[in-house]
């Protein structure tokens, strides 16, 4: 049963990222998980919640690959991911943005993700100048979600550049 659910989750993710949420149906869904409808609403509960749980599955594998200590590596990471995942943007924000903020069990799992890469962000600060700095982790931060948001049409440019600009502005920090 749980594998049938990680294979649906998995399987979503994919048609998800590729399709866009609000242009998928349930069948398309049902269709790449090889299961039925009654399958996928049991394991899953609804449309919502399937988006819910592909989201959290994504954020997960992301955190686990972002176990990074310096902005080197943190580009380093984001530069893996997209040639692993592909550079379609963010599927966080592109939920976020498909949903209208109004669907709150997307919502939170959003948050959620932000939240933690707040947190990522001010710590690799933290490490990199050797003390908390607020201002400079949210710009890490806007570079990261800046790169991630362009890799579709500038490809790994924009993560050098993103990279670039962040060891530049951690310089003039320290």
């Amino acid at each position: 049963m749980a594998g049938t659910r990680a294979e649906i989750v998995s399987s979503a993710e994919r048609v998800f990222d590729r399709h866009g949420f609000a242009g998928t149906g349930m069948d398309r869904l049902c269709e790449a998980a090889s299961v039925s409808t009654r399958t996928l609403y049991k394991h899953v509960g609804s449309k919502t919640g399937l988006m819910a749980a592909v989201l959290e599955s994504r954020m997960s594998r992301f955190f686990e690959r972002f176990d990074v200590h310096s902005i080197e590596e943190l580009f380093e990471a984001l530069e893996t991911w997209v040639a692993a995942e592909g550079a379609r943007g963010c599927l966080f924000l592109r939920a976020q943005g498909e949903t209208g903020g109004l669907t709150p069990e997307v919502s939170a799992v959003v948050a959620e993700y932000h939240r933690r890469l707040l947190e990522l962000a001010r710590r690799v600060i933290a490490e990199e100048t050797g003390r908390p700095d607020e201002v400079l982790a949210e710009q890490l931060l806007v570079l990261f979600e800046g790169a991630t948001s362009a890799a579709p049409y500038l490809g790994a440019g924009a993560i050098s550049s993103a990279r670039s600009a962040a060891v530049n502005l951690t310089r003039q920090a320290r």
